[in-house]
């Protein structure tokens, strides 16, 4: 079975004998592809937008009124569609009450929906101890 991201045995053997890790492949993306950090930066704006949105309690068509936009479109920015610009992102939150402040740390903090608020909060803590 195949799927996207699936490496056979064997090659994943040989890769692995000449030193490659997929951590390591991961390390060198993070570090060296701008791209990569222009995408994740979407991401975090993306997920920023979706919560925001679900805490006042907007439906994605309010949010397209408020903006002067389409429900799709919404759909896609907080699915962090390569089709949407960073700055339509950051003016949606805007539109929503986010400062630009909030705006920053959103991109900052990276885009990860699994990690609990609490935990973040202890990470911005910790950030002023270093």
């Amino acid at each position: 079975m195949t799927y996207p991201g699936h490496v056979e045995r064997g090659r994943l053997r040989r890769l692995r004998a000449a030193g490659w890790s997929r951590s390591a492949a991961a390390a060198f993306l993070a570090r060296s592809d701008p791209t990569a950090a222009v995408a994740e930066a979407r991401r975090a704006l993306a997920t920023a937008l979706r919560t925001r949105r679900h805490a006042r309690g907007l439906t994605q068509v309010r949010l397209a009124a408020l903006l002067g936009s389409s429900q799709s479109r919404v759909a896609k920015m907080e699915a962090a569609d390569a089709t949407v610009s960073l700055e339509l992102l950051m003016r949606a939150l805007v539109v929503l009450g986010a400062s630009r402040g909030e705006v920053g740390r959103a991109v900052a903090e990276r885009a990860h929906p699994a990690r609990r608020p609490e935990r973040a909060a202890r990470s911005r803590a910790n950030e002023g101890r270093r």
